[in-house]
């Protein structure tokens, strides 16, 4: 595995303020990447993209059970 940079460590702070981004830069937003890393603060647009990228992913994998849902009320989160 790749080692990574400080600046590829993505907070919650970060991780919020990125996905409150997507919603407002939608896909057919032009320069949406570089948007959403403008609001996110301390990432390049590459790394925002490949955040998106990651997410689809294990999107992707809960939704084919290849990895099992979050379970947050057993962990004492609330939302």
């Amino acid at each position: 595995m790749a080692s990574c940079s400080l600046s590829s460590a993505w907070t919650a702070k970060q991780n919020k303020v990125f996905e409150k981004a997507l919603v407002e830069y939608d896909e057919d937003t032009a320069d949406r990447w570089h948007k959403v890393a403008r609001a996110v603060g301390g990432k390049s647009a590459e790394e925002v993209k490949r955040h998106y990228q990651l997410l689809v992913e294990d999107i992707l994998r809960i939704e084919t059970g290849q990895m099992p849902r979050a379970n947050y009320h057993s962990a004492g989160i609330r939302g």
